[in-house]
């Protein structure tokens, strides 16, 4: 390798780094109302896991993983969460690597090890839903899987509850509704009218996504209450 090749071998390899440290390290990051929520009050502890946090309510026979969107924060998911805990479900917040859900799919496999529910569902917003949506097919660790803004890439034998908002302007509809056919099960589908994209988590405005005509309190209540029905559903 002559030196002029090896200059430009380095140049290419050194802006492949920079470019990938700029790439991990831009990413939406949790507002305060999130990081307001991740302190212990009323019936819910928040706990600092090995991957991530628990929110510890009153419920001890089941529990939710939630796998963060794609290069989200998972804390900026700490309201929602906290709600669903409140209502009953324990759930557990997943940090992925780098903010990639697809570098964590198994993740919740060191949860489940290291817990001792009775009963265990997996969530994910986005790439992270298609991410729990790959973990749920490929293991039988969990009874069901509910997708925010997200679709799955193979086929689901277990039953699924897909949220959405009437005004995600992010998630691709074609894919979403062609997925439809992989779903082989109990399949519930909840679309939260005024809702969009990001208000499931409190992150800031995410790129390409539509207005949003409710507020997030609304919109993740809503999401609350339809897991904790469909949860029960599942198990009754």
């Amino acid at each position: 390798m002559n030196k002029k090749i090896k200059i430009a071998f380095l140049l290419v390899f050194a802006i492949i780094i920079l470019f990938g440290i700029y790439y991990v390290n831009d990413y939406y990051h949790s507002e305060k109302t999130a990081t307001d929520c991740l302190n212990s009050s009323g019936n819910v502890s928040v706990l600092k896991t090995s991957n991530g946090l628990l929110f510890d309510g009153q419920g001890n026979d089941s529990a939710l993983i939630f796998y963060p969107g794609a290069k989200v924060e998972y804390t900026s998911y700490a309201p929602l969460l906290k709600n669903i805990s409140n209502k009953g479900i324990d759930t557990y917040a997943v940090e992925m690597p780098f903010n990639l859900a697809i570098l964590g799919q198994n993740s919740a496999d060191e949860i489940i090890k290291n817990s001792s529910y009775n009963h265990y569902f997996i969530a994910g917003h986005s790439l992270g839903g298609s991410m729990a949506a790959s973990y749920v097919n490929s293991t039988n660790n969990t009874e069901g899987l509910i997708l925010f803004a997200a679709y799955p890439t193979n086929e689901i034998e277990k039953p699924v509850l897909s949220i959405y908002g009437s005004n995600d302007n992010v998630l691709n509809m074609e894919k979403y509704n062609d997925s439809k056919d992989l779903i082989k099960n109990n399949f519930t589908e909840f679309v939260i009218d005024g809702g969009n994209h990001a208000q499931f988590g409190y992150y800031g405005n995410q790129s390409g996504d539509g207005i949003a005509q409710i507020s997030p309190e609304l919109q993740q209540n809503q999401a609350a209450n339809k897991i904790i029905s469909f949860i029960n559903d599942v198990l009754a």
